[in-house]
């Protein structure tokens, strides 16, 4: 949820704070949407199941995955001992000039009227720091109080006068904040405050700038599906901020911005990080829809993440390391945490340790206004800089991040193979307690009979420790804990073939679909066959092999989500990496005896107005009916309906008639209302029974 920050305040203090109480009289309670349950610490019992399937492959990991805020009033920024912090912790992109105060900062004369600018913060400073750490820029121009004209300079000094070949530019931060949707924190000068403008004027400043240098990237702000303001529509916009922005400015631009803080406690914070394989969905459908042609080519970047409860603890450290990993797993472009410096806020004890509520990765050796509590020392890292540099060890760019889950949500699980053949695996112990033993079961990998290397973080710790010591397939993860594996395998990797290409999916129905792709490489020994493998859960499955490029997979459910992946298998028996992944969704039948239409409106930010109509497509008249549903996800609720009678039992929905609509005609229709809820990215159901019969959906 975004919620109101004060922008005129000096920023250490005031700048990110997340009043949890932004629209309390339009949010339902969290613990009533029937979300994310706060799990609590229980004695060990069994081992945890852990899966890793290197046949289930993810994204690969880009140049610019990890990355980090700077803020122009931090007077470090451009410090040699901050620079090479950041060096050291694997910081591959550098936003500027720091978040709410990207829409008062012009760059000309290195102000921003109504904020603090620091001295030695300028833009040639910054990137004097972006050089020095080995990284690339990412450059917030001007939207609030700035112009197309202001932006295309700064992008001719950058690249023309200077010659910095700044590629990555945003129009604006978190302009959504600007009092359209009721709350106000970001500066916005312009009569018109609609999402409609702010799409209008990304046009004008995408061509603007690229009439400099069009070989930069531009950027657009979206929100988070399933956190506020997404879903609602104001003023005469044509439908939410996504959809909007999306209609007007998609042709126009390379890349969406997308900030997230989830809020709640500790335990809340860390949970949410489920959300992310449905929100990343959500975005792609909310691309592929509304931003016109080839919208394929337009990247995800996730440039602001912290969380409201142990921000420079361990609560920050696990949550960092889970949501890069999500985030890069699900095919973002880069992840950047708020903030390098930001100071202190209010002082608490978390899990045991002293959390100074700063939202910065390294200390400013601030104190509280009283003097009573002082930060370490300037540059001390914090929690989650150890975590970032965890991820620097873990997920390099051109690994591939493979499919890894356990049956416990206090234990999430993350994997990447390497060019090498190596596996690295990444366990997170999100039990503040308890320490928690596992079990690692492997598919299409073997590891080596030789101790793995070992680096680990555990809650209070100064640093990572590594070691080499164990096996593969037995741990026990301390509480609050990131505990990485790098494992050799098992046979030698030289002369295998090369994965398939991107697959494509034609031809989708209720039941089938035709997966093709670009023929593989071959390696020691000439291609024998292709492998189709479906995801399913932490593992995978075959679905069917082929000698072709090209495989119709059949039985699948209506209206599901499938991601597949193709292996190269060769004459000796030698496997591929993983094609990239795909992913689709089933549909409804061509033709039914029913057809159902599942309608949403009002939307206030975690509920709406929901709406079906069921059509008798047949020649005669049903007397009494039932029909069905199943959320897609499990923070989906019916709180009330009328018109029908509604129950709902964990996910699935059931909705049975009234004395006055029980009848339904030939050809003829009933309706029944409903308010739906939800607590995370609210993907819509697109399946339906009536009486055991799939209907058609319109």
């Amino acid at each position: 949820m975004q919620t109101p920050k004060s922008r005129r305040s000096r920023p250490a203090r005031h700048l990110r704070s997340r009043r949890a109480a932004l629209l309390a009289s339009l949010l339902l309670a969290v613990g009533a949407l029937g979300g994310v349950n706060s799990p609590t610490a229980s004695a060990a019992a069994d081992p945890i199941a852990v899966t890793v399937d290197a046949r289930a492959g993810l994204a690969t990991v880009p140049e610019t995955a990890l990355g980090v805020n700077h803020a122009i009033w931090d007077q470090h920024l451009g410090s040699a001992d901050t620079s090479d912090l950041l060096r050291d912790a694997g910081v591959q992109m550098m936003r500027y000039p720091g978040g709410s105060y990207a829409d008062i900062y012009h760059w000309k004369d290195h102000t921003a009227p109504g904020g603090y600018v620091a001295p030695g913060t300028d833009f040639d400073t910054f990137m004097a720091a972006v050089q020095r750490v080995g990284a690339e820029p990412m450059i917030i121009a001007n939207y609030g109080t700035g112009t197309p004209a202001e932006a295309a300079d700064w992008v001719r000094y950058a690249n023309v006068t200077r010659g910095y070949g700044a590629r990555y530019w945003t129009v604006g931060n978190e302009n959504y904040g600007n009092g359209h949707y009721g709350s106000a924190w970001e500066a916005d000068d312009h009569p018109d405050k609609s999402a409609t403008q702010y799409a209008r004027l990304v046009v004008e400043y995408a061509d603007a700038m690229k009439a400099v240098d069009p070989t930069i990237k531009v950027g657009a702000v979206l929100t988070m599906p399933g956190n506020w303001p997404d879903g609602i529509t104001a003023g005469a916009d044509p439908g939410p901020w996504n959809q909007t922005v999306l209609s007007i400015a998609g042709p126009k631009i390379d890349f969406v911005d997308v900030h997230w803080y989830p809020g709640g406690t500790a335990a809340e914070s860390l949970a949410r990080t489920s959300h992310i394989p449905d929100a990343a969905y959500l975005l792609r459908q909310q691309l592929t829809r509304y931003a016109g042609a080839n919208a394929a080519r337009i990247g995800i970047s996730f440039t602001e993440l912290n969380v409201d409860v142990g921000r420079t603890t361990q609560p920050a450290a696990l949550f960092l390391a889970d949501v890069y990993s999500g985030l890069l797993e699900n095919g973002v472009f880069t992840v950047q945490w708020w903030n390098v410096h930001n100071g202190i806020g209010t002082v608490s004890e978390v899990a045991g340790q002293t959390d100074y509520g700063d939202f910065g990765m390294l200390s400013s050796g601030a104190c509280t206004a009283d003097g009573s509590v002082c930060e370490p020392p300037l540059n001390t890292p914090f929690a989650p800089y150890h975590a970032l540099t965890m991820m620097k060890l873990f997920a390099k760019p051109g690994d591939q991040f493979v499919r890894a889950g356990t049956d416990q949500p206090l234990v999430t699980a993350h994997a990447v193979r390497r060019g090498n053949g190596d596996l690295a695996v990444l366990l997170v112990n999100k039990d503040p307690e308890t320490d928690r033993p596992i079990t690692i079961d492997y598919a299409g990998f073997s590891p080596s009979a030789a101790a793995p290397t070992v680096s680990t973080l555990t809650n209070g710790a100064a640093g990572i420790a590594t070691s080499q010591s164990g096996s593969a397939t037995t741990r026990t993860l301390p509480p609050y804990s990131l505990t990485m594996l790098v494992l050799r395998p098992a046979g030698a990797t030289a002369g295998r073939p090369g994965a398939p290409g991107q697959a494509t999916v034609s031809g989708v129905t209720d039941r089938s679909a035709t997966i093709s792709w670009p023929a593989a490489t071959p390696g020691g020994s000439p291609i024998a066959k292709y492998e189709v493998y479906r995801q399913t859960g932490a593992a995978s499955e075959q679905v069917g092999e082929t000698s072709a490029t090209s495989l119709t997979v059949r039985n699948l459910v209506p209206g599901s989500r499938y991601t597949v992946n193709v292996l190269t298998r060769d004459t000796a028996g030698r496997v591929s990496w993983s094609s990239p992944p795909l992913t689709f969704t089933t549909g409804s039948p061509a033709a039914s005896a029913c057809g159902v239409r599942f309608t949403t409106s009002g939307d206030w930010g975690n509920g709406y107005i929901g709406a079906i109509e069921i059509t008798n497509n047949g020649t005669s008249p049903i007397n009494g009916w039932t029909l069905t549903w199943t959320w897609p996800t499990a923070w989906q609720q019916v709180s009330s309906g009328w018109s029908a009678g509604w129950e709902q039992v964990g996910a699935s929905v059931r909705v049975t008639p009234t004395d006055d609509n029980r009848r339904i005609a030939a050809g003829g229709s009933v309706s029944a209302g409903f308010v739906g809820a939800y607590s995370g990215p609210n993907v819509l159901p697109t399946a339906f029974t009536l009486n055991g019969t799939l209907c058609t959906t319109g």
